[in-house]
């Protein structure tokens, strides 16, 4: 499977495995330094974030805390969630990704830096 670098104004994203109906999917997430992604949920799938390299502020639901290289997060479906990079390097992520539908049309933004809230 060829992999496809998908840019986002808060760095870029890679899909290494599966694609939106294979029950799974594995994907590369790099945030850019002082970048973070939007507040989100989805209603079709869960996410695993295993972070990789630098340091990351995440909200799961209520709770905040800060993760580093070889920590991770567990998002359940229907919870809302970000990812922030608060160090002066790449933050990168492997997310697998787990349901019955993972298009990027299931996503719900509640708050967005770069005004994609819908």
């Amino acid at each position: 499977m060829e992999t496809k670098v998908f840019l986002r104004p808060w760095g870029y994203y890679e899909n290494i495995y599966g694609d939106d109906h294979s029950g799974y999917k594995v994907k590369k997430i790099v945030v850019s330094p002082q970048k973070r992604l939007s507040l989100q949920s989805h209603n079709n799938r869960s996410e695993h974030w295993v972070i990789v390299s630098g340091i990351g502020k995440v909200q799961v639901g209520d709770n905040v805390y800060t993760i580093t290289k070889n920590e991770s997060v567990y998002i359940p479906v229907k919870e809302i969630h970000r990812i922030e990079n608060v160090g002066y390097n790449i933050l990168e992520i492997i997310e697998t990704q787990v349901g019955d539908y993972l298009g990027e049309d299931d996503i719900i933004r509640y708050e967005d830096d770069f005004g994609r809230v819908k």
